[in-house]
């Protein structure tokens, strides 16, 4: 798929790609090693704070997993320079903010999982884990982080 086939599906889609956002501590956005891409976890925007099962529900942690998808596919766009150079979305990685009796994490990464596969296509189906979390930074109700093999 090319760019302007990525643009233009992200159009298709009503996806504006924001500017990257930058770490929220220590660490690199993303580091590229040979052929892989790994993106380091991020939020939905807005910082949203709260727990699934307790203040937000299932679907509305599926709009924030769709919110952090797109969230690290700007910094794919900053890392690459293009979209186009992602040869497959390899993995995602959730990890959801919720109370203990939370049973519907599947669900909930969903939204990214949605959105790899409405951007790519064939290309975007990838392997995933996702667990609940007692805590994450911020109190955000959800952070993914992503692997993407990418043309060197």
């Amino acid at each position: 798929m090319s760019e302007l086939t990525i643009a233009k599906r992200l159009e298709e889609l009503g996806i504006v790609l924001p500017r990257a956002s930058e770490p929220a501590a220590r660490y690199a956005n993303f580091v590229q090693a040979g052929s892989l891409l790994f993106i380091s976890g991020k939020g939905p925007a807005g910082n949203p704070k709260g727990k699934l099962g307790l203040q937000f529900t299932t679907e509305e942690g599926y709009y924030f997993a769709r919110q952090a998808g797109i969230e690290i596919l700007a910094v794919v766009r900053s890392a690459l320079g293009s979209l186009d150079r992602v040869k497959r979305v390899v993995k995602l990685q959730g990890f959801v903010n919720a109370v203990p009796h939370f049973e519907e994490h599947h669900l909930v990464l969903n939204g990214c999982s949605d959105l790899m596969l409405d951007v790519f296509l064939e290309k975007g189906l990838h392997a995933r884990s996702v667990l609940g979390a007692a805590s994450v930074r911020a109190n955000l109700p959800i952070v993914i982080d992503s692997i993407f093999e990418v043309e060197e």
